[in-house]
């Protein structure tokens, strides 16, 4: 059953997840529960029957409008200890969490899928991307000036984002990129690394990002870049397109 109050929706999921700390299992579940805590992905609670750590409260209440009371509770499993790292709303006005804990993600060393290892946050259900290859012409200009140019591009299609332009790094002006030190993660596509523009002395800070070794269902735009679109502009077909308005930028 699915279930919404206020921002927060929940519903079931269908794959087995378990959830390991320093190797030791935490969690191993038949029956997760995505529960949309923010509006851009979901994270998983697992039944509290279903957890095989030890949960020690901690007398520590984060109040949620939607979830009610949160109680915290610190894991123990083996010799290992996530401090704060599982929330339990025994009185939620929200039916199906009152017998779930939500294990925090990042505290957990592993999380899986059914037998696949899952990062950064779970994979939302009502997601898609699609990697198409096009001829169209990309062109990219910041302050004026064109920084790419390619009739080669990978267009990635996500559900709730505008269209990312992968071109090759040989049609970029590479003489302009610095390297920058920020990493970030997906869940669908992996760990992007980052560089800074720099046209006439001005630096645009992590404006283009490459995937060197993305997920399998995405190497399409392995080895590629990309920049967002929504601190440079992008032609078209001799189009300028809009800047999109995103949580990005």
């Amino acid at each position: 059953m699915n279930s919404q109050r206020g921002s927060v929706r929940v519903e079931p999921g269908s794959k087995r997840v378990r959830a390991y700390l320093q190797g030791q299992l935490v969690a191993d579940t038949l029956r997760p529960l995505l529960v949309w805590e923010f509006p851009y992905y979901p994270t998983y609670y697992v039944p509290f029957e279903d957890v095989g750590a030890e949960l020690i409260p901690t007398g520590e209440v984060q109040h949620s409008p939607s979830r009610g009371d949160g109680l915290t509770h610190d894991i123990s499993v083996g010799e290992a200890t996530a401090k704060g790292a599982a929330l339990r709303f025994p009185d939620s006005p929200i039916e199906e969490l009152r017998t779930a804990v939500r294990l925090d993600f990042p505290a957990m060393d592993e999380w899986f899928e059914e037998d696949e290892p899952i990062y950064v946050h779970p994979r939302d259900p009502y997601t898609r991307v699609d990697i198409l290859a096009s001829t169209r012409r990309v062109v990219v200009e910041v302050d004026g000036q064109v920084v790419a140019d390619s009739s080669q591009p990978r267009i990635l299609f996500e559900t709730g984002l505008p269209p990312r332009y992968y071109v090759p790094l040989t049609d970029v002006r590479m003489e302009l990129l610095r390297p920058s030190a920020t990493q970030t993660h997906c869940p669908y596509k992996g760990t992007a690394t980052y560089w800074s523009l720099v046209v006439d002395d001005a630096v645009h800070e992590d404006v283009v990002w490459i995937y060197r070794s993305p997920f399998a269902e995405s190497q399409k735009i392995a080895g590629l870049a990309c920049f967002y679109n929504e601190k440079v502009d992008i032609s078209l077909d001799g189009v300028r397109q809009d800047r999109p308005h995103t949580h990005f930028g």
